[in-house]
């Protein structure tokens, strides 16, 4: 079996504003479900689905500790107009572009919340 990203949860104190950044700068769909403050996150379309996650209120994992996560890298098309997007829409570009050979173009954004994501535009050939 492959080692597949196949669900991610991104937790946020201020949930409308996270959900608005995903929405502006991937077009991803949020979809209430379960105990409030919770939505499934829709990354893709039919063609290609892409994978499930969630957005959910950040909560303690053990007393006192918040929980953090593990980066996701989501891939793009236009990492320039990605990037632009990111700042369009409250985020920042924590690393600026830069070219992996034989992987593609890299940046990582924060968003408004202070999560940290990769984003990659894969190498043309």
């Amino acid at each position: 079996m492959a080692n597949n990203l196949v669900f991610f949860a991104i937790h946020a104190d201020d949930l409308p504003r996270t959900q608005r950044f995903y929405e502006q700068v991937f077009g991803w769909r949020f979809e209430a479900w379960g105990p409030p403050g919770f939505f499934l996150i829709a990354t893709g379309d039919e063609k290609d689905p892409g994978i499930q996650g969630a957005l959910q209120k950040r909560h303690e994992v053990v007393a006192g500790q918040q929980m953090t996560g593990f980066e996701c890298t989501i891939g793009v098309s236009d990492i320039d107009a990605t990037a632009r997007a990111v700042v369009a829409s409250g985020g920042k570009v924590v690393l600026p572009k830069c070219e992996i050979p034989t992987v593609g173009y890299l940046i990582k954004i924060q968003d408004p919340d202070g999560n940290v994501v990769c984003v990659k535009q894969p190498s043309a050939g």
